[in-house]
């Protein structure tokens, strides 16, 4: 038997020799500890569930209680996508608990707990993008911006009420409505309801949302924007997505017009409904702010793309004027029109196709005519420009509004889609310095 001195100094030894940090192992137990195993699935389950549970349904008051914020259509909209998703995760997040069968079972396959670690990760950031997108979208109801967003839902929700109102056949109006979104360095756009979007993974998008940049909000007179977009929302919540362009390509055709080009035609049907329902709405302002939009360098707004959804900028002005003509405002037709050939005087060194540039008078007066003067079963039976309408008299009405802004005093009952060219009036003739303008676009569009 060794001596207690000896085995004192063996013990002292290996002390020393032992790596720093490095706790002694403990007799008797095994390098696959399944207290350890047991430690690890239960923390987890417990990962996950705190990330379910912190991906929650958004209260109704989140995101305050004023006029700006979203509205409880839209969060409940949110709401139930949001607990479809979480749905399966939390069934997961209970397969990994180690109180469940299954969770007894994973700390003895740890191949299969593992895997199911893997698969329930992915869920967890799927629904964070998801979460994310809502959480950014109605948050921003609580910024300054928020004035600035609540103007343009009241402009877009006009939108849809004057041409809801204005159907041959009566339809309840989409709910929710379009909500305005501020994305900063982008170009305006729209996310249309229905649609399946990436940032949410690829599901149904539940409202419209209409993304304006920051430079457009600053500078009111250019929110021909929101008409713009809405349109494109209105277009495809009257289910007119596939009737108009077939109807251009049928029209077209009639008339002579070569089946390439007609092809090209009907293909930017959708900028063009956007366009011209945005005229029929805001009237000639809006022309004017589309015009500020297609003014970039010749070779730009000249160039031809045979794949583009968009028409040619250059050709795309002469056609929001020929319906500008035929709504009765033939004087500012020809004043843009003057203007437009200044910047762009030479259309026959383009890259535009001699075809598309020879059939151009012929197939843009068969394309307006189809597009917003013939009648659809989706219009009850009328016509865009019986269902929405922009008069002399509205003129008027928005030349009165631009006065009061100017002065900052209330426009009254104007239209919300009217104060845009309200704006646009007042910068132009010089009613009032732009900041002033702007600031009373918004109080105007925000005490109602």
């Amino acid at each position: 038997m060794m001596p207690a001195s000896r085995m004192r100094a063996l013990a002292a030894w290996r002390a020393r020799a032992r790596p720093p940090g490095r706790p002694p192992r403990r007799r008797g137990r095994p390098a696959g500890d399944p207290s350890a195993l047991a430690w690890f699935v239960r923390a987890q389950a417990v990962n996950t569930k705190r990330s379910a549970a912190a991906l929650r349904p958004f209260r109704l008051d989140e995101f305050g209680k004023g006029p700006a914020s979203p509205s409880p259509a839209h969060i409940q909209a949110a709401n139930q996508l949001l607990v479809r998703l979480r749905r399966p995760l939390l069934a997961a997040a209970d397969k990994l608990d180690p109180r469940t069968e299954s969770g007894r079972a994973g700390v003895d396959s740890i191949p299969r707990f593992l895997s199911r670690k893997q698969r329930t990760l992915r869920q967890i950031k799927a629904i964070e993008k998801v979460w994310d997108f809502y959480q950014e979208l109605f948050g921003q109801r609580l910024t300054p911006f928020a004035p600035w967003l609540l103007a343009a839902d009241r402009i877009g929700l006009d939108c849809y009420q004057a041409v809801y109102t204005g159907l041959g056949a009566a339809r309840s109006i989409p709910a929710p409505p379009p909500l305005a979104y501020m994305e900063t360095g982008s170009t305006p756009a729209t996310y249309r309801r229905g649609v399946t979007l990436t940032r949410l993974g690829k599901r149904a998008n539940p409202f419209p949302v209409v993304q304006l940049p920051y430079h457009r909000l600053i500078n009111p007179w250019t929110l021909g924007a929101v008409h713009h977009e809405v349109s494109h929302n209105l277009q495809s919540d009257l289910g007119l997505w596939q009737e108009v362009p077939r109807r251009i390509l049928g029209r077209l055709e009639r008339a002579g017009v070569p089946r390439p080009v007609a092809v090209t035609w009907a293909r930017w049907h959708k900028e063009m409904w956007a366009d011209l329902g945005a005229l029929l709405l805001g009237g000639p302002a809006i022309v004017a702010s589309l015009l500020g939009v297609l003014a970039r360098s010749r070779r730009t707004t000249q160039g031809f793309n045979p794949a583009g959804v968009h028409p040619t900028p250059y050709l795309r002005t002469f056609i929001s004027l020929e319906l500008l003509r035929r709504m009765g405002f033939s004087q500012e037709a020809a004043g843009f029109q003057r203007l437009w050939r200044q910047l762009y005087p030479a259309p026959e060194r383009s890259t535009i196709p001699r075809a598309m540039l020879d059939s151009f008078d012929r197939a843009n007066q068969v394309v307006v005519d189809t597009i917003c003067f013939q009648p659809y079963p989706q219009l009850g039976g009328r016509s865009l420009a019986q269902v929405t309408r922009f008069t002399e008299n509205h003129q008027r009405m928005t030349e009165e509004a631009a006065r009061r802004i100017a002065a900052g005093v209330d426009p009254g009952i104007v239209p919300a889609r009217f104060l845009v060219g309200a704006a646009r009036l007042a910068l132009d003739q010089r009613l009032a310095p732009p900041g002033r303008i702007t600031a009373h676009f918004y109080q105007a569009l925000e005490r109602r």
